[in-house]
C-alpha cells in the first residue's frame, strides 16, 4: 500500500511539472528537438513540386529564435516561421493563418537540406539531410 501511494505521490508531481511546462524556452525544447533531429525537416512530392516541409519543428518554434536551411550545399536562408503564442493555452499551436509550413520548390530540386537552429538562449544546433531519408509519401 505504502509503495503505491507513494507511486502515485510521484506520478502525480511529474504530471503537474510537466502540466506547468508551456515549451517556450530553449532549456524546454532542446531535449525534444536533439531527440527527434531526424523529424526535423521533410520532403513530399505534391502536384509536380518537392515540398519542403518544417511542420516538426514548428511544433517546438516558441524555444527557437530562428530556423535556416540550405538546399543541396547552397547559401543559407531563414526560414519565417509563424509566431509563438505566448499568453495562450497552446503557445506552440500552428494556426497556419498567413504562414504555410512548407516552402514548393521545382520537383527534385531538393537532393540534401541543412538546418541550423538557434535556440531563444542563443545556443545552436544543427542537422543535415539527405532526401531519401526525409522523404514522405
Amino acid at each position: 500500500m505504502r509503495k503505491s501511494m507513494s507511486a502515485a505521490v510521484g506520478l502525480a508531481l511529474l504530471a503537474t511539472q510537466a502540466g506547468a511546462q508551456d515549451f517556450t524556452t530553449a532549456d524546454e525544447v532542446r531535449p525534444i528537438l536533439e531527440a527527434t533531429k531526424s523529424n526535423w525537416v521533410a520532403v513530399r512530392e505534391y502536384e509536380g513540386q518537392d515540398l519542403l516541409y518544417f511542420t516538426h519543428l514548428l511544433a517546438w518554434r516558441c524555444g527557437l529564435d530562428r530556423i535556416h536551411y540550405a538546399l543541396n550545399g547552397g547559401s543559407e536562408r531563414q526560414f519565417e516561421a509563424e509566431p509563438c503564442y505566448e499568453g495562450e493555452s497552446q503557445p506552440n499551436a500552428i494556426k497556419v493563418e498567413d504562414k504555410l509550413p512548407y516552402l514548393s520548390f521545382e520537383l527534385g530540386t531538393i537532393e540534401t537540406v541543412t538546418v541550423r537552429l538557434v535556440y531563444d538562449d542563443g545556443q545552436e544546433a544543427t542537422g543535415a539531410y539527405e532526401r531519401a531519408s526525409i522523404m514522405t509519401p
